[in-house]
């Protein structure tokens, strides 16, 4: 699959001469290639499909979705929150969740619809980072107020089930520094383990 062949990495182009762009780097090729699509606005997070070659890049107001295969766009995903900062894709790749800088957390059904399908008003700071766990049904969001959220995400293979989304724990381990909190979060790729890292210049583990 293109997704795999190309592992995954991004690069977000600063030339000052052009409109941000984005960049895949084939390593195995050792190539370096812009993506072939005309893009709007300034580029906050990427991120690949985790099985098809599709391509999700996030600006401040939407998501896009380009098939690299057909060198097309194919969606467009409409949070309507004040500024996006994060983005995130379900392991099976039908899901996503966007994180904003007015604290909302936005989840897709992107069979559903291409608006959210729930808006998770959680935080009350910027949202930072949020994530879902490869094997296990948790996603997660971090943010500014010092506090990581931690839900319960199912997603049935019944297309006609809605996901199941339940709010499960809130992790308060970090401490604020310069106006900033929680700066990032990502589960163990195996174990229901979440790792936080903090403006206190603090990398914390949580287990169940």
């Amino acid at each position: 699959m293109v997704a795999i062949c190309l592992l995954r990495l991004i690069f977000l182009n600063l030339n000052v001469r052009e409109s941000r762009s984005v960049l895949v780097h084939q390593l195995s090729k050792k190539l370096t290639q812009r993506i072939p699509f005309k893009t709007k606005g300034i580029h906050v997070a990427s991120a690949f499909h985790p099985t098809r070659s599709m391509f999700f890049a996030a600006t401040k107001k939407d998501v896009r979705v380009y098939d690299l295969l057909k060198q097309k766009l194919v969606k467009k995903l409409e949070p309507g929150v004040r500024e996006i900062s994060s983005l995130a894709i379900h392991p099976g790749g039908d899901n996503a969740i966007v994180g904003s800088k007015d604290g909302k957390l936005c989840w897709f059904d992107m069979d559903l619809s291409s608006k959210p399908y729930k808006v998770l008003r959680c935080h009350g700071k910027d949202i930072t980072s949020v994530a879902y766990h490869r094997s296990y049904p948790l996603f997660v969001s971090s943010s500014d107020d010092c506090t990581a959220y931690v839900f319960h995400g199912m997603v049935y293979s019944d297309l006609n089930q809605n996901p199941l989304i339940v709010p499960l724990e809130i992790l308060r381990g970090h401490s604020s520094f310069d106006g900033r909190g929680v700066m990032d979060c990502k589960f163990h790729p195996r174990q229901p383990w979440l790792f936080t890292a903090g403006a206190d210049s603090l990398i914390k583990l949580y287990c169940h």
